[in-house]
């Protein structure tokens, strides 16, 4: 691999999403990432999520762990374990999800792995953080969507509270990790020492309530459900039906509601005391809002869209998955990448976002077989020679690889 990451190495205990999502993007910058997966459990359970599923792989385990490279090893075994802390010495971090207080158990804590290699950068992403009444609960992205109180301002007012259609919360909490390890190990080569990253599920949501929690800690703010999923407090800026669809609007500056009234046909809505400035729109909505609507169900969203682009207001039509994917502009930037793949045929992957060497996406390599790599990596990396990788197998300390 090549790419701005190229120089790092990162050893990851990791399974299911937010960890192998936070990795993924370092392995799209060009890290070598050297997932380590447990014999005892068959590996990353990944790797048998349905619906498209077969033996030891699947497309979810696709889409999380392309770029990498897999060796299956028991590291709570001693063999195992001094297998790891070979692998240790020539990292520049070790990364985990896991249960707060699992890291401790593991001994994969900075404290634990000092003596190894005092450069080490070791981040933990945990539900609940390493400390805390929570941090020995399991976290997953749906509760945490509950806790953090996402769920409350999320759905229409009269319905059920309701979680977002993606798991947000794994994959920002993924992000932020990358972002602290990155950080974390820049830190470690300026001044020779590692150090130990505590990244959780709770609090990246809890961050990510941005201006609400601002609000709510600031004034008492108290957030409400909004019909069309409309912003709390700038006017218009929601969903709105079409004749035959829905259409977004966003006009967060004066001059695009300006623009929307005149590509409405409407300049009333303009020229109104009520609806001239945000604040007056904000304590007007009811009044405003079914009006627009009206206007809006006489056109199809097509329409609308061609409309509302010539005259330069922020607009887009509700896409569903496939319509997303096929967009002119995410073709014209390649995010789909077709991928040779032995089991699939051809996987089609979303490409990273993160572009840094130019306009093409970074080379995709699929998600590694299972423990596709693990007889190379302790020979070439942990400098185990044939006999003690022999006994390793016979052992069941590891499994799989070529080398």
């Amino acid at each position: 691999m090549s790419g701005a990451l190229a120089d790092l190495r990162v050893i990851a205990v990791e399974q299911y999403g937010a960890g192998p999502f936070s990795t993924m993007q370092l392995a799209d910058l060009g890290a070598e990432v050297i997932k380590i997966e447990n014999p005892r459990e068959g590996g990353d359970v990944s790797r048998s999520i349905p619906p498209y599923a077969t033996e030891q792989d699947s497309l979810f385990f696709q889409s999380l762990n392309r770029n990498k490279r897999s060796v299956v090893l028991d590291i709570a075994a001693p063999a195992g374990r001094a297998a790891f802390e070979a692998l240790v010495r020539e990292a520049d971090a070790v990364f985990y999800n896991l249960r707060g207080d699992a890291p401790g158990k593991l001994r994969l804590r900075y404290e634990d792995l000092r003596e190894v290699n005092p450069k080490i950068v070791c981040c933990s992403l945990s539900g609940f953080g390493l400390s805390g009444p929570r941090a020995s609960q399991p976290g997953y992205d749906y509760l945490i969507q509950g806790l953090a109180g996402w769920m409350s301002m999320t759905g229409e007012p009269d319905a059920p509270p309701a979680k977002s259609g993606l798991s947000l919360v794994d994959l920002s909490a993924g992000y932020v990790a990358a972002i602290a390890l990155i950080a974390a190990v820049w830190r470690a080569r300026r001044d020779g020492v590692g150090g130990e990253c505590d990244v959780s599920l709770f609090e990246t949501a809890l961050a990510e309530l941005t201006y609400i929690g601002t609000w709510a800690a600031t004034a008492d703010y108290v957030p409400r459900r909004r019909g069309f999923s409309a912003h709390p407090s700038i006017v218009p800026f929601q969903l709105f039906a079409t004749a035959d669809g829905h259409v977004v609007i966003a006009c967060a500056k004066e001059k695009f509601y300006a623009r929307l009234c005149a590509a409405l046909g409407a300049p009333e809505l303009l020229d109104d005391e009520r609806f001239r400035t945000m604040a007056g729109r904000d304590e007007h909505r009811d009044e405003l809002v079914p009006r627009l609507a009206e206007l809006f169900a006489r056109a199809t969203t097509a329409e609308w869209v061609e409309r509302l682009t010539a005259a330069g207001v922020p607009n887009g039509p509700v896409n569903d998955v496939a319509a997303a994917l096929a967009d002119p502009q995410a073709l014209a930037r390649d995010v789909v990448v077709q991928v040779p793949d032995e089991t699939w045929g051809s996987v089609g992957h979303v490409a990273s976002p993160l572009r840094v060497d130019g306009d093409q996406p970074p080379p995709i390599r699929r998600a590694p077989a299972y423990g596709a790599d693990t007889e190379r990596i302790l020979s070439e990396l942990a400098g185990l020679d044939e006999a003690a990788i022999a006994a390793l197998k016979e052992e069941g300390v590891i499994e799989g690889g070529v080398r």
